[in-house]
């Protein structure tokens, strides 16, 4: 297939028609007459050799093909967009943009709100939006960071893209204050006997396979899509929980949970941020992994990040 003979017009009119399942209300969406509209799914069903829509009693149903493509054409034109908005400089100070960033709720509580005070001061016209990580990302991760600025995600569960270091991380175990069962010090007993929560696909996670390379199958009572839900879900309970230190620090007080060190030289965790290759040399990109990176130092190191200087 040769890209230079495709009409890349034909990408936001089946991205339309494929969504909107009708020709008319597809026109409506992105400016096309009715006729225009009917003559782009012509060309459309020539070139696939496919109908994409057929006609099912009164209304408009996918074909299998149009089914596959349906999210092809969504991520297409996401990528195609950001090709085109690329940048060859960028004014923090001066700019009015948005970066979508894909975390979980802890990566966001430990560095994702250090991130957005520091650009708050720094290029106050800049929006952040924090998604949650998707259970799809492993088999599908360069679609979602096509499609996104970054991911903030741990070395050791996606592989292939470049990345910058964020911050390093210790794996702890919350157990309930009044748990009786646990003592000063927990055990590899307390672990495969007492019922666990745990956060979303953990058993992706090198300190999870960790823990089965012990001998030890977790008990799950509780399954959360929160890191910051989990003490919640240990007090007042027999349950035990694997959960990041500097969230657990961040959660002190709060719960009345103790925190206990693993009965075995658990796994560091070193948090990064991924994106996809297109982003590499845009200079508002650029900025965002440089003020990251800043952000991180000053993590790593317990500062204010008001005390970063802007690079």
């Amino acid at each position: 297939m040769n890209l230079a003979s495709l009409d890349l017009n034909l990408v936001v009119a089946l991205r339309a028609l494929l969504e909107e399942r009708n020709v008319t209300n597809a026109g409506r969406r992105i400016g096309l007459s009715q006729p225009a509209m009917s003559a782009a799914l012509a060309r459309l069903r020539r070139h696939f050799d496919d109908d994409l829509l057929s006609r099912e009693g009164g209304r408009y149903e996918l074909t299998a093909l149009g089914l596959t493509l349906l999210d092809r054409t969504a991520t297409a034109c996401d990528l195609l967009e950001r090709v085109f908005t690329s940048q060859a400089d960028f004014d923090p100070a001066r700019e009015e943009l948005e970066f979508t960033l894909i975390a979980s709720d802890y990566a966001v509580a430990v560095f994702g709100a250090e991130l957005a005070r520091t650009i708050q001061a720094e290029a106050p016209g800049i929006r952040l939006r924090f998604k949650q990580v998707p259970n799809e990302i492993i088999d599908d991760t360069g679609a979602l960071l096509s499609t996104s600025d970054g991911l903030m995600m741990p070395h050791g569960i996606i592989s292939g893209f470049p990345a910058v270091e964020l911050y390093r991380d210790r794996w702890v175990y919350l157990v309930a204050d009044d748990n009786p069962e646990v003592g000063e010090h927990l055990t590899l007993d307390d672990l495969a006997r007492l019922p666990w929560v745990t956060y979303q696909r953990i058993y992706d996670a090198p300190a999870a396979r960790q823990i089965g390379m012990l001998g030890i199958e977790p008990h799950v009572e509780v399954a959360v899509d929160s890191f910051q839900l989990m003490p919640l879900l240990v007090a007042g309970t027999r349950r035990v929980a694997l959960i990041q230190e500097r969230l657990a620090e961040r959660l002190g007080g709060l719960v009345p949970v103790r925190v206990m060190e693993p009965p075995y030289d658990a796994v560091p965790l070193q948090e990064a941020l991924w994106w996809h290759p297109v982003h590499t040399r845009d200079a508002a990109h650029i900025w965002l992994r440089e003020t990251a990176a800043r952000v991180a130092e000053a993590v790593e190191a317990g500062r204010p990040t008001h005390s970063v200087p802007p690079s």
